[in-house]
């Protein structure tokens, strides 16, 4: 059952990811790696949280550590710059649901301005969930471009044919 849901969770992010790459227009070679990239960045943020009780954000940088990586090695062998490969793979991990509770204590905050202790609760609500998304949004972006500066000579080599 735990292998079922990490493969569904990998599937999902794999279809979202594809989505999200054919919006940026990226070479038909790129989609397969695309895919593979949002299903093990996604899955390993899935079993981070899930099974080893990391927070989102932690897993989150761990994940997206990994789709960089693998960003670095596939982007070579189909000659594909890293970014056209990780930007799609990292969009399924958008924290969706937390923006949405930001919008939603913001809109309830708002409304009940006459009740302190439900203004209160919202405003926590808010703030919690606005350093929640950011965070995550931080990390995601943190642990995809570690691998640009870790292997910099590389990283702008990988569209590049070897001069024999």
């Amino acid at each position: 059952m735990i292998l079922i849901d990490i493969l569904t969770d990998g599937m999902f992010a794999a279809i979202a990811a594809i989505g999200f790459g054919a919006i940026s227009d990226p070479p038909l070679r790129a989609f397969s790696s695309i895919a593979l990239l949002a299903a093990i960045g996604h899955a390993l943020r899935f079993c981070l949280m899930t099974y080893l009780g990391v927070d989102i954000a932690t897993a989150s940088l761990f994940a997206s550590f990994s789709i960089g990586m693998g960003s670095l090695v596939l982007g070579k062998r189909i000659y594909c710059p890293m970014t056209v490969l990780y930007i799609p793979a990292l969009l399924p991990m958008i924290p969706g649901m937390y923006a949405y509770k930001i919008v939603f204590s913001l809109i309830m905050f708002m409304q009940n301005l006459k009740v302190p202790e439900l203004q209160e609760k919202y405003l926590i609500d808010l703030f919690t969930n606005t350093i929640i998304t950011c965070s995550v949004i931080f990390m995601l972006a943190v642990g995809a471009t570690i691998p640009l500066f870790l292997f910099i000579k590389r990283a702008f080599s990988m569209t590049r044919h070897e001069k024999n």
